[in-house]
């Protein structure tokens, strides 16, 4: 593949030929703030605070957007770029709550990293505000559009991960908002709440209803784990305070990137359900009694034994789960041939 030279803050850079001006900086270690771009979705150059200065072009262009070119020379923090920018972010927050200090996603909002980066302490600018009610009337997601920037990035992970289009942009200028066809909410629409829209937002518009009430950003410890629900093997951040967890969050993941489905991202209940199972009981006398895993243990062995010496293996089965983990399933599909002699397993997979 063809290779381009080019210079980023005096820095030569040398990339394959098609790399956006982005890429090329990023490979080079050198930052440069997005809202609307994300590596997994189409590149849009809606924000415009991925400007750049390219030496003989007379505008600023929207890096994410604009290809390498041989012999290119950009500067990513002239005076130009930092002004633009910050112009930017105060036109934003002309029109976005200023609530960081009870909003869920304080300490977790790019707008807010970028305010304090480039120390935009207020709107700079002042006009009509909208006033939208939050939309709160389903289980799983909180949809306030006041804080909405209009990046577009649910709109495509919709559209490109989900393949469902639930969202689009709708009305124009000013009365611009991202909204489900005739303007309904989620509930009314045929959204499937997967949540990859709330694993894209870049501030507070969309926000998981359980963990936005359960915690603040700084209060949850982020565990890496693998979803049980079922073989695709898809990876996740539980989010753990006090011992509990509180909900889950989209991370890197090998096998699904950031996308989750409804159960891997809202289907975490169960872990702390009160009907739960978490030791072992034994019917005595028509009663199910607590006992230690050492006499339940016992007490299956020896019934799976004898029913197999007086039945034979075909009059047993077994049956696992879902959430277990591949290696689990494993095991328990090695212990039914190889232990009990029968061919007799299922699963719980179809949810």
């Amino acid at each position: 593949m063809a290779e381009v030279t080019l210079t980023i803050d005096g820095k030569q850079v040398t990339v394959p030929a098609g790399t956006t001006v982005l890429d090329a900086a990023r490979s080079a270690g050198i930052f440069i703030p997005t809202l609307c771009h994300d590596p997994e979705l189409t590149p849009w150059g809606g924000c415009r605070l991925c400007v750049v200065e390219i030496e003989g072009m007379r505008n600023l262009p929207a890096s994410c957007v604009t290809t390498v070119t041989s012999g290119m020379v950009v500067h990513t923090a002239s005076p130009a770029v930092v002004e633009a920018r910050k112009t930017i972010i105060e036109l934003l927050l002309a029109n976005h709550p200023q609530d960081c200090l009870t909003c869920g996603r304080n300490g977790d909002c790019r707008l807010q990293d970028y305010a304090y980066m480039y120390g935009v302490r207020e709107p700079g600018f002042t006009g009509e505000r909208h006033s939208y009610p939050i939309e709160d009337d389903n289980p799983f997601i909180v949809r306030d559009l006041n804080k909405c920037i209009l990046c577009g990035k649910c709109v495509r992970a919709c559209a490109e991960i989900q393949g469902k289009n639930i969202v689009d942009f709708a009305y124009r200028g000013f009365n611009t908002k991202v909204t489900p066809a005739m303007d309904s909410t989620l509930a009314g629409s045929d959204c499937v709440f997967c949540g990859n829209c709330v694993a894209v937002c870049p501030v507070g518009a969309l926000q998981e209803k359980r963990l936005r009430a359960a915690a603040r950003t700084w209060e949850v410890k982020k565990v890496r784990t693998t979803c049980p629900y079922c073989g695709t093997g898809c990876t996740f951040d539980l989010n753990v305070k006090d011992g509990r967890v509180v909900g889950v969050t989209s991370c890197d993941g090998e096998v699904n990137g950031r996308a989750l489905c409804v159960k891997g991202r809202f289907g975490y209940g169960f872990i702390h359900h009160p009907d739960r199972l978490t030791k072992p009981l034994i019917k005595r006398n028509g009663v199910f009694e607590e006992a230690g895993w050492e006499e339940a243990i016992n007490l299956v062995a020896g019934k799976l034994g004898s029913i197999k010496k007086e039945y034979g293996s075909d009059a047993l089965g077994v049956l696992s789960s879902a959430r277990c983990t591949n290696e689990e399933n494993y095991l328990m599909s090695k212990f039914a041939r190889a232990v009990l002699g029968t061919n007799n397993i299922d699963h719980c997979a179809r949810l």
